[in-house]
């Protein structure tokens, strides 16, 4: 058999393996109406997705006043977690996960949630014991720095050359090309497959059945 191409492969969280994209954008959108402020509009919001909290809401309302933003992630964790019991994973996630790590690859997860935000979410979806590692954006840098890929190797004892970044975002792919990994794309998530494409993922998949056949042969 031939020896695989890498050792660790690590996904992103929301709009990756967790179909939550609409969610998060609805959450922010209802946070500036909250407080009276401009409300971000679909594609202002949706680019954000993938950053730390606090850079998010910067980026999503550039214009603002920085006494507002602590606001807006007050409010925006108050809208979330209204509506994230409904969150469910993408089809076809827990098949792929439990069949990549029967191969032998070490699985991860680099997110822009908070670590509260994330073990919430694999325990309710019962992941807290798939994957060997894990960062989040309260721990680290932010995306696209290469912190949260450089922290996993270096937890797991991998390398980077043989890393694999899978994510919805171009803070994705751009963090892995920032690390010196591979990045592969899902069109599925927050951001177009134009901007996707941009950034010249090894592959980019329409759904995660895809992404699996793709995994199984290439990685």
């Amino acid at each position: 058999m031939a020896r695989k191409k890498f050792d660790l492969i690590v996904f992103d969280w929301d709009g990756t393996l967790m179909d939550s994209t609409a969610t998060i954008i609805a959450c922010i959108q209802a946070a500036a109406k909250d407080l009276g402020l401009p409300v971000p509009d679909k594609k202002a919001a949706s680019y954000v997705i993938g950053l730390g909290l606090h850079d998010a809401m910067q980026a999503a309302m550039p214009g603002l006043d920085p006494k507002h933003y602590p606001h807006m992630v007050e409010r925006y964790r108050y809208h979330y977690l209204t509506r994230d019991h409904d969150l469910a994973l993408f089809d076809g996630v827990r098949e792929m996960l439990a069949d990549l790590a029967q191969q032998g690859y070490f699985l991860a997860v680099a997110t822009g949630k908070s670590r509260v935000g994330l073990n919430r979410a694999l325990d309710a979806v019962d992941l807290l014991s798939v994957f060997d590692a894990t960062r989040c954006a309260d721990e680290t840098f932010s995306k696209p720095h290469p912190a949260m890929l450089q922290e996993l190797t270096r937890e797991l004892g991998q390398d980077l050359g043989r890393t694999l970044m899978i994510g919805d975002t171009t803070h994705d792919l751009q963090m892995a090309i920032n690390a010196g990994a591979s990045g592969v794309a899902v069109h599925y998530g927050a951001h177009s497959p134009a901007e996707l494409q941009a950034l010249n993922p090894l592959f980019a998949a329409n759904s995660v059945f895809e992404l699996h056949a793709w995994l199984s042969e290439n990685a």
